[in-house]
This record gives C-alpha cells, structure tokens and sequence, in this order.
C-alpha cells in the first residue's frame, strides 16, 4: 500500500479536483517574548518579534489541497476589509480558485493569537456569525450548481460561522449524491441532520460525542458502536473519528481500521483535522479506497501536528513522512 500512497501523491494528485464549500477565516499569529508586567494593569508584556497571517477554517483547507498539487476551488463568504484583502491576496498566492467567494456586509472571520514561547496568551475574534440571508444563499448555490460538475469532489467544511446552514448543506449534498460526487463533512454542533445522506463525516471525538445521547472515553470498541449508530441515523456511508494522540479510526460499512498515530515532539492539534479532511477526500476523489485514503490522512496529520499553529502540509513533506 505504501507504494501505491507514494505514486499518487507524487503522479496522481494533480489530476484531482476538489471544491471546498464551507467557513473560511483568516489566522494571524503574534510571536513575542515576555519580559515584564505592564504598569498599567496586571498582565505581561508581550514584545511582538514575529507576525504570521495564514488561512484558517474552509480556508485551511484548500490550503492543504493546494499545496499537495490538487486543483482546489473554494466557496464562501468574505468581507470587504482589510483582513478580507489580505485573505483573498493568500488564496491568489497558491492558485486557489476563489472565483466563488461572495463578498458580504460583514466582517472577513479572523482569529489573532498573541503567543509567546509555545504559550498562546491570548486570542481575538473577530466574526459575524448570523446565517446568510435568502438572497446570499441562492447565490452561493448558484455558485456551487456552476462549479459541481467539474469537480471530482465535494468537502464541506462547517466551522458555525453562518454558511454551512441547513439548507445549503442538504442542496449541496443531494446534488452531490445526484451527480454521484464524493462528498466529505467536517461536522459542527449537534444538528447532523442537516448532514444526512453524506458520504463519509469526519469528527473528532468531542463532535461525535455531540450527537451521542451519551459521551463515550476514547476507547476502539465504543468508538466503533457509536460509531456505527451514527452512521445508520444520518444514512451516512461512514465515519473518519479522530482521536488526538491515538490516531484515526475509519468505520466504512462492515470494516473498521484504527490507525495509530506517530509518535511527535511537539502535538498541537490546531488545523490537524483539516488536513485529515483534505487528504481523505482528495484520496477518495483520485480513487484510493477509504482505508488507503485513511492512512495517508493520518500520515499527512502527523506531520502537521509536529507544527505550532495552523498549518498545511505540502507534497514534498507528505512523501518523505511516507
């Protein structure tokens, strides 16, 4: 299997095409050192050295697809600021399609992490999370209707930010199942009826615990029950659980493989489960079967976990972690 993981992330990747539909957000990174307390109030002093701007949510994830050489789309909403500037100047830079994007009356989602050493002191929001208005919605789908048939497949990436709502969820997906399209969900909150009939959703163990009328440890034989009990509510073909330190564990159909992760010196989770999404379903799409598919994403998410900060994995550090 190894082999035939390397000769398509080296050969095959480019020829897939995937469109990502979702909440995107810009992350930018202040790096400082801390030295002193301020006189004017009780907190540190954080001496800014560093300043890192990265695409984060949805956005993250085409930024994954991007870098390993997929042909990435992307559709969502982005406000007309100086963070949406810096945003949509991020997408052009690694030849994402962002023809899609709808540009709205509200601010571009950003999150600003102040971090010192390896310790985040704090982090500032800015968003508007309120769903998208009739008129938003139809031309988002207007947007996706256009795009569809020329993608392989479909990921929707749902941060609760205000587009992944029901409706376009439920469009997206039927249209998706109608033109026989891999469609891949990254799940927010605990409505998961608005993703009934996707194929494969991928949660990490807080999100499946969810939609279970009771939290379950992170153990392989109730992770498989549960999971198995989602699957047959929401009509779903399977489930990608992650599991932090334990790896993944794919339950598609009669089969369930649990897949350890690797051992790293630094484990920070943030955008981990992007990049699980993003490799999972560009495997799908370049026609690996879902197990094969699930081993490369848990490769490529070991080597972004061994990163501080969001981060996306390129073809180059994916081979050599092969």
């Amino acid at each position: 299997m190894i082999d035939e993981l390397k000769n398509f992330v080296a050969d095959g990747i480019g020829a897939c095409r995937v469109l990502v539909v979702g909440d995107v957000m810009l992350d930018k990174y202040y790096f400082g050192e801390v030295s002193r307390i301020s006189p004017e109030a009780p907190v540190p002093i954080a001496r800014v050295i560093n300043v890192s701007e990265t695409l984060g949510g949805a956005a993250n994830v085409a930024h994954n697809l991007a870098l390993l050489g997929c042909q990435t789309s992307i559709i969502g909403q982005v406000g007309a600021d100086a963070h949406g500037e810096k945003f949509l100047a991020l997408l052009k830079s690694i030849g994402v399609d962002h023809s899609g994007l709808i540009e709205i009356l509200k601010p571009t989602t950003t999150k600003i992490r102040v971090i010192s050493g390896h310790q985040q002191m704090i982090r500032l929001d800015f968003e508007d999370a309120t769903e998208l208005d009739g008129a938003t919605t139809d031309k988002l789908l207007e947007n996706f209707s256009a795009r569809l048939p020329n993608v392989d497949a479909v990921i929707i990436s749902d941060y609760g930010k205000g587009v992944c709502t029901k409706k376009i969820c439920r469009e997206v997906i039927g249209a998706c199942r109608a033109q026989r399209k891999v469609v891949v969900v990254d799940p927010k909150g605990d409505n998961w009826q608005k993703y009934f009939d996707a194929g494969f959703i991928t949660p990490n163990l807080k999100e499946l615990n969810a939609v279970l009328p009771k939290a379950i440890p992170n153990d392989d034989a109730q992770i498989e029950t549960a999971a198995r009990h989602v699957i047959d509510e929401f009509n779903l073909r399977g489930l990608v659980v992650t599991r932090s330190a334990k790896g993944l564990s794919l339950i598609d159909g009669e089969r369930t493989t649990h897949i350890n992760a690797r051992a790293q010196e630094v484990y920070d989770v943030s955008g981990a489960g992007d990049t699980v999404i993003a490799v999972f379903a560009l495997a799908l799409a370049g026609g690996l079967d879902a197990a094969a598919a699930a081993y490369l994403a848990n490769v490529a998410a070991g080597v972004v976990v061994a990163k501080v900060g969001t981060y996306a994995v390129n073809r180059q550090e994916l081979l050599n972690a092969l």
